[in-house]
């Protein structure tokens, strides 16, 4: 268990990594959807860890990527948001099913500095429990510890029932038509709001009488009109996946410790060759899914591909390869060539080696390719 002492310690030591003078760039629910889908990437990891902008350094590193909404959009999402809780929070109720929720209680979710709105939430999520009517918290602010380190989340609203039941709400600006929405991202919405019932679970656990649904509501427009329809969305799977996943993540100050001194992040006093050599000093796990959920992943991808890695080719080729690690390997292996260079252990262990069930299946596919390549010049020469 972290010591106080070692918490500041590694606050300080993430300081450094992003430039005493830098800002910390917060994490939200969807960053940490997004890291909870690949655990094993030790960079994403420290870089949000220390609040650095990715954003910018990739754009620093030469490999921007197009991530963010336009201003149109924004503007839209808060006018969407806005018309789904009027009413003081009825429109949202009906939404829920409830025809005729009677006096509903919003209460003042303000407070000086993250730490005084995490502790304002859970006193306005125990008093709501305690009662007898509908309240909704309109952006109430949770806790999660990820990676030895707090997480500040903030999801669009929280219902609580008679009953004590806690319930998250989405609101989504992409349109519900005919009652169902782009799977993919009803997909991420479900993740972003697992990660707030994991949040709303450790406060549910002080609190008696409480109950944290695993039904979230999503909120979208109806159609291509501006009037909101809703649908309850089980994120049970997302749920138990992300808290599986954010348990493994290493933790960030063995990351941070390791690296050596003098390194920095700071995308304002630093070079890009700096900036290059930092970032390649910490270990990645790319996969093409980074390109649509990291900032740095067109960088990772170049870097990658000069690699020759197999983690160019998806998660599931990778995983059936086995222990050849590049594309180079990986065609000798096919040839009859040998596969990857390795320790004089894993060459007795006979992997990647003729009796490796995956450099088999390479050189029987080859062989058939081969075969094929044979009948069709056969076939045009007749």
């Amino acid at each position: 268990m972290p010591t106080p002492a070692s918490r500041r310690r590694t606050r300080e030591r993430l300081a450094e990594l992003r430039g005493p003078a830098v800002p910390p760039r917060p994490l939200d629910a969807r960053a940490l959807a997004a890291l909870a889908a690949n655990p094993g990437c030790r960079r994403r990891a420290l870089l949000d860890g220390a609040g650095v902008d990715k954003g910018a350094l990739a754009s620093r590193l030469g490999s921007p990527a197009p991530f963010g909404q336009s201003q149109f959009a924004i503007v839209r999402g808060n006018s969407f948001e806005a018309k789904v809780k009027a009413d003081g929070g009825r429109e949202l109720l009906r939404l829920l099913g409830v025809e005729d929720p009677g006096a509903v209680s919003v209460p003042d979710l303000s407070a000086s500095g993250p730490e005084g709105r995490t502790a304002r939430t859970a006193l306005a999520l125990r008093e709501a429990t305690a009662g007898d009517g509908w309240t909704l918290l309109d952006h109430p602010l949770l806790t999660l510890e990820v990676a030895g380190s707090p997480v500040h989340l903030e999801p669009d609203a929280v219902v609580v029932d008679p009953a004590g039941r806690w319930t998250v709400v989405e609101i989504k600006s992409f349109p519900m038509i005919d009652g169902s929405a782009d799977a993919a991202k009803v997909g991420a919405a479900a993740r972003q709001a697992a990660v707030y019932v994991l949040a709303l679970e450790r406060v549910a656990a002080l609190t008696e009488g409480a109950e944290v649904r695993h039904s979230v509501l999503l909120v979208c427009p109806k159609d291509f009109s501006n009037l909101p329809t809703a649908s309850a969305v089980d994120v049970r799977k997302q749920r138990a996946v992300t808290r599986r996943q954010l348990e493994r993540l290493t933790r960030i100050d063995e990351i941070a410790e390791a690296l050596p001194e003098g390194l920095s992040f700071d995308v304002q006093g630093r070079s890009a060759e700096e900036l290059s050599a930092a970032v390649e000093a910490v270990p990645h796990a790319y996969a093409p899914e980074c390109l649509a959920a990291c900032e740095l992943g067109f960088h990772c991808r170049s870097r990658a591909r000069e690699e020759e890695a197999v983690q160019t080719l998806g998660r599931s080729v990778r995983g059936e390869l086995g222990g050849l690690t590049t594309i180079g390997a990986v065609l000798a292996a096919a040839r009859g060539g040998g596969g990857a260079p390795r320790a004089s252990e894993a060459e007795s262990s006979g992997e990647g080696g003729p009796e490796d069930p995956a450099v088999a299946a390479l050189r029987r596919a080859w062989a058939l390719r081969q075969e094929a390549l044979a009948e069709a010049e056969a076939a045009a020469c007749r």
